[in-house]
């Protein structure tokens, strides 16, 4: 069942824009292992607790590592090694969530969805390319479509410009502190659905909390 975190009133909604990364693929988990798999390559071993910090507040996967004292040009390597190891992740890894794509089929007949990602273009590309996640978005705002990246609230911003939405018609769906915060600088409500990996972050602005996406429905008062 959604549980209420706040008083705010009600109202119709006819747009969904979802976060991606742990909302509609289990892929949180695999981002950070690529992480922690370049770093360690390179002497340096990341902390999980403090990487969700970090992530938080927008300061990336490499905060740790700058702090420590690792340099730029050994950071731009690791980049590169994060990259191709979450790509093959993606690729090789059981990264569904189960009952995604029947509770999309089911939304489209009332709303509007799109995805709002922090996820670069070539990394989204790879994970769709065998997937039907995208037959009910209209569109998706990727890394490269907008400046600054969550909790800038950028990418919902663009989404509600793109769909030609009010604020109080859309619901946002997010799995993290990050993205939440963006929702929340956009002034848009937000669903924040269970990740286990992102489970222990602050979600208290949060609209609602839910523990799959089966349970928007009821959130959305669909019939």
């Amino acid at each position: 069942m959604a549980r209420l975190a706040t008083g705010r009133g009600e109202a119709v909604r006819k747009y969904v824009l979802f976060d991606h990364d742990g909302v509609l693929v289990d892929t949180e988990f695999w981002y950070f292992r690529s992480a922690e798999r370049a770093l360690a390559e390179a002497g340096f071993t990341l902390d999980k607790d403090q990487y969700l910090r970090d992530m938080a507040r927008g300061e990336g996967s490499w905060a740790q590592a700058k702090a420590a004292g690792i340099d730029d040009g050994t950071l731009s390597r690791v980049r590169e090694a994060r990259n191709g190891y979450y790509q093959e992740y993606l690729r090789t890894e059981a990264i569904e969530i189960d009952g995604v794509e029947d509770t999309l089929a089911e939304l489209s007949a009332y709303v509007r969805m799109a995805i709002g990602t922090t996820a670069k273009r070539a990394d989204f590309d790879i994970i769709h390319e065998k997937r039907q996640i995208m037959q009910f978005m209209e569109f998706a705002i990727v890394r490269e479509d907008y400046e600054l990246a969550k909790p800038h609230p950028g990418p919902y911003l663009a989404g509600l410009k793109r769909f030609g939405a009010a604020r109080e018609e859309t619901l946002v769906v997010e799995d993290s502190a990050r993205g939440l915060a963006a929702a929340v600088a956009a002034r848009i409500d937000c669903a924040v659905v269970h990740n286990e990996f992102t489970k222990n972050s602050d979600f208290s602005p949060a609209s609602y909390r839910i523990d799959s996406l089966s349970e928007l429905k009821g959130i959305l008062e669909l019939s």
